[in-house]
């Protein structure tokens, strides 16, 4: 077993190299992959020091490499696909490229395991990071009854805009301290001290395509063609880890008791929730952790179908690169 890394000096890269340093399941070799200026650096993976290499047309550059984890943005995924799939590689992409495409399965392990195995493109999809937090919290209710619609508010850290806009945002507290102008080039406005309700760029119906990611992804992760979400998607001047505010509707009433124990039972949720302690998920205790963290879970007042709670996940983590390596483990467990 041979896997690769396309973006490997990008964050998403970076964090998968960090997994995959942990031998998450069982691989002999390890090819890393970047652009033109990032070729020739290497990076300590498996006790070895590894050298990227430049990402190119040349033909075979993928032979021998059993799973690619591809993270590089939309154009190269589209651009290299054929390339890296060329000889029988499986491409697991970290991009919006081939999300909505019905012959690339969109996966969340906790959610739809089984669709990874139906990849005639040999291309499986890894979905938005807001989304995969999201259903990965779903999933437990919709069990409970069947969900017929999501409203929700994301407040999204820096880091979903990769590296380059976490150190925007430290420039910006540092030009803001020494009085100086603040660079603002990553994101349309300032973001330190302020909220931008505005990601990626807006569509005809007044969302964004951020806003619609959520509604279309989960809809084909869940096989729930009925299941309406309503998204506003917010930018937050916080480092790492993105939240959710949630309000949801199902066919029946439920319990608070039994929606509790569902999210404690449920893979890849963590339950934590102690209002008289002031206890709940926050983004700045969790940057680096694996599971979606859910709390503040009440009765919607205005629905009695609906339950509202909030939930918090390290998208650069769960929401990427832990995400793709756990579709790799699905695969590899049944190789």
């Amino acid at each position: 077993m041979n896997v690769a890394i396309v973006g490997a000096s990008g964050a998403v890269g970076r964090e998968l190299i960090n997994i995959l340093d942990t031998k998450p399941f069982a691989f002999d070799g390890v090819r890393l992959f970047g652009s033109r200026r990032s070729a020739g650096q290497t990076r300590r993976i498996c006790g070895k020091d590894v050298v990227i290499e430049e990402l190119t047309h040349e033909p075979g550059l993928f032979r021998g490499v059993d799973i690619a984890f591809v993270s590089a943005g939309a154009g190269v995924s589209r651009e290299y696909a054929a390339d890296i799939t060329a000889h029988g590689t499986i491409m697991i992409d970290n991009s919006s490229a081939f999300r909505m495409d019905p012959d690339v399965p969109l996966v969340v392990p906790e959610v739809n395991p089984d669709d990874a195995f139906d990849a005639p493109r040999r291309i499986i999809a890894n979905p938005n990071c807001t989304t995969i937090q999201m259903v990965v919290a779903l999933r437990p209710i919709h069990e409970l009854s069947p969900i017929r619609r999501v409203h929700v508010a994301t407040y999204q850290a820096a880091s979903g805009a990769g590296a380059s806009a976490m150190d925007e945002l430290r420039q910006q507290h540092a030009d803001i301290v020494a009085g100086r102008p603040v660079t603002v080039e990553k994101f349309a406005h300032q973001l330190a001290y302020n909220v931008i309700p505005h990601i990626d760029v807006f569509t005809d119906n007044g969302y964004t395509k951020e806003e619609m990611k959520m509604h279309l992804e989960t809809k084909k992760i869940m096989h729930a063609p009925h299941l309406e979400v309503s998204a506003t998607c917010v930018r937050v001047p916080v480092m790492r880890a993105h939240s959710e505010a949630l309000w949801v509707e199902t066919e029946s009433p439920l319990t608070l008791d039994r929606v509790r124990a569902a999210f404690r039972s449920a893979p890849g949720v963590e339950y934590t929730d102690d209002p008289a302690s002031l206890t709940y998920p926050m983004p700045l205790d969790l940057a680096g952790c694996d599971p979606v963290h859910v709390g503040r879970l009440r009765k919607d007042l205005s629905n009695p179908n609906g339950i509202s709670f909030w939930a918090v996940s390290d998208q650069i983590r769960k929401g990427a690169a832990l995400n793709a390596v756990q579709i790799a483990q699905l695969l590899t467990a049944k190789a």
